[in-house]
This record gives structure tokens, sequence and C-alpha cells, in this order.
């Protein structure tokens, strides 16, 4: 079985590093950071041109109608230089959600958008104090004839033109009776933003009050929105890991690239076993997050029985190894390691974000065990007979 990406992914890749490097790499990032956000709807555009949105919708709806491996070099490259943005959550999540779920109207009125670049998608789904658990949703779409009245606060959530609101439309427990809608922004509808460890992300507090969309605006069915969410982040999980490899790819770089320039007792650091030693378990950490982002991606694409364990199997130990890297190299950059002017810390504040970003390393490594049917078999194991 072959994993390696194709000839043409590959040049796509090519085509999308000499297209970010030319804008100036993490230079975007940066002037996010200051608050210009000029230089990022640029990239945003200009990846657009390229047909990075188009890849993952239908051709009926203006895409190129590609699967989640042609997905993995944009990822790679995006995470590479660490673009601002909710290319993940637009292009892995709501995608193929609405590929699968959506009514014709709803195809109709986001793909066509999303492909060009123009509308982008985000999941609105944590409550203050609350944690990922399906019983901890308290944000109420109340049934009001052809309509939903939507009242709630949601937290951490990514901005974005459309959002697609996690809501109880029911009573029930373990996800019965919730519904995911999606709202676009409107009346009734206040965001405030939210200071969080990476300053790349724009993240806010969404508050509805009384907001008003039709019931033809709940995707999937109506109280199925937790096994549809479910389904959803697969894709998400598996594309949030190709992002992290391409900054671990960046890392390592970064980290080889300065042992061979920084000097210390007439020779290059990367001469001594302890930095030699350190960068080889680093690139070991790189491939193996590779290998496991790469199979994910194809299980996903290929709809694999263990592709929920595949998944998760990426995430948890990507998610991991990505701090593990970005700490080390910031170590073995030394003091101006820990200062602004080079990239290391813009690495690490982006691998802690993702460490509770949609999910805890701990529920991942759970879902793996749920995806192995290991809990089946665990009363199995619990009943012990002796003698």
């Amino acid at each position: 079985m072959d994993f390696s990406l194709s000839e043409d992914q590959e040049m796509f890749r090519g085509t999308l590093r000499k297209y970010l490097n030319h804008v100036g790499g993490t230079d975007v990032a940066r002037e996010f950071i200051k608050g210009n956000t000029t230089l990022v709807d640029e990239v945003s555009t200009g990846l657009a041109e390229l047909g990075s949105t188009a890849i993952p919708v239908s051709e009926e709806y203006d895409g190129l109608g590609l699967g989640p491996l042609d997905l993995v070099p944009f990822f790679e490259e995006s995470g590479r230089v660490l673009v601002p943005g909710v290319q993940a959550e637009t292009l892995a999540l709501a995608v193929p959600l609405l590929e699968k779920y959506g009514t014709e109207e709803q195809k109709k009125k986001y793909l066509p958008g999303i492909a060009s670049g123009s509308i982008t998608v985000t999941l609105a789904w944590l409550e203050a104090g609350k944690s990922y658990g399906p019983d901890e949703i308290t944000c109420l779409a109340r049934q009001e004839g052809d309509d939903l009245i939507l009242d709630g606060v949601k937290m951490l959530v990514p901005h974005g033109d459309v959002y697609l609101v996690l809501a109880k439309t029911a009573e029930g427990i373990g996800g019965e009776g919730l519904s995911l809608i999606l709202v676009d922004q409107t009346e009734g509808i206040t965001t405030r933003r939210l200071n969080v460890l990476d300053e790349t992300q724009y993240v806010v507090e969404l508050t509805m009050d009384q907001v008003k969309v039709p019931k033809s605006q709940v995707l999937g069915a109506v109280g199925q929105g937790w096994d549809v969410l479910q389904e959803g982040l697969l894709s998400f999980n598996a594309a949030l890991s190709a992002m992290m490899v391409g900054a671990m790819d960046e890392i390592v770089s970064m980290a080889a690239e300065y042992s061979k320039i920084r000097i210390q007792f007439n020779q290059p650091i990367g001469r001594f076993q302890a930095i030699k030693h350190r960068i080889v378990n680093m690139k070991l950490d790189l491939e193996t997050a590779r290998s496991l982002s790469y199979y994910a991606n194809w299980a996903v694409e290929n709809q694999t029985a263990d592709r929920e364990a595949a998944v998760y199997s990426a995430r948890s130990f990507t998610t991991e190894a990505f701090a593990r890297l970005a700490a080390d190299n910031i170590q073995i950059h030394g003091g101006i390691g820990f200062t602004e002017e080079i990239d290391c810390h813009l690495f690490l504040k982006r691998a802690r974000y993702y460490q509770n970003y949609l999910g805890s390393v701990r529920k991942s490594r759970e879902r793996i065990a749920e995806g192995l049917d290991w809990s089946a078999k665990k009363s199995e194991r619990d009943v012990v007979s002796i003698g």
C-alpha cells in the first residue's frame, strides 16, 4: 500500500509553498498579530485563486470534486507558515457535512461561495464553563412555526461568515435532541473577540438573543446533530493532523538549520550529541506523525472500517508530538528561542492551542478505544474465572 502523495499532489504542494514563501511565510501571521488583516485577506484570496478552496466541493457547485488526500498538501503548507483563518473548519468540516447531509437549497446557498473563497464556516460548540460533552449543551433552539429561535452563548468560536451552531431542539441525553444549525451573521448575533494564547487565532464569544432562523437551516435531521457532528469531526481531525505535520516539518528544518550556524566552543552545536540526538528524535516524531496523518486522510477518503481509530490515533499522537517538538526547538535555539525575534514561540503557541481544540488528547484516546471496539470487550475482560 503506497501512502505517498501523487505527482499532481506534490506539484500542487510546490506551487503553494512557492506562493506562501513569496508573500512572506510566517510574516502573514505576524502581521495578523499586529492587527493588520489586509495581508491575511490577500493570502486567502490568493489561495482561493490557486483552487485550494474548491478542492473538496463537488463540480456541480463550482468545485473540483476531490477528496481529503488532495487537501493534505494545502493543510500541510498552511500549517508550515501558520496561516491564520478557518480553512480546516470550512473545507474539512462544513463542506463534507454539507455534501452529505445538506439539502439542495443549502448546497446552492453555501458551496459555490466556499469554492470561490468568499464564504467561511466555523463551528460554535463549546459553552462557558462546560466541556465538549453532549450533555453540556444548554444553547436552546425553540421551534416556532417554521422557524427556530436561538438563545445561548458559545465560547471560543473561530470567527467566520457562517456559524454551525450545536443547539438543543429537544430534551435528551447522550446527544439526543441536539441539532446542527447553519446560522448566518444576522440581527441578534453579537460577537466579542477573546484573547487566547495563540494570537494568530481570531476567536469570539458568540451571543445569540432571540435569533430567528428558518427550520430549513438545520443540517441533517432535526435532533440528530450530535451524530452528524461526530462524522464531520473525522475529516476535520484528519485535516488538523495534516496542518500540525506541516508545522512540525518547519520546526525540524528550523532546528537543524540553526544547529549548523550556531557556534559554541569553535564548532556548530549540531556536532554535540545532546543536540544531534534531540533533532533525530524530532525527525522520528515528524515521520511517525506524517504516516499517521496520511493514513487517517486515506481512511476517511475511502470510508474504511477503522477510520475512527486511524483519525484519532493521528490526532492524539500528532498533537502531543507537535507540542514536544515546539518546546525542543526553543531549547535548541537557547536564549534567542525565548524571544519574539524568531518564530519559535509562534509554533509553541499554536501547538498549545491545538492541545484542547475541539477535544483533548485523552478524549481522542477514548475514541481510539471505541473505534477498535475495546470498550465492548472491557466487560468480557472484567469477568475473570479463577480455578
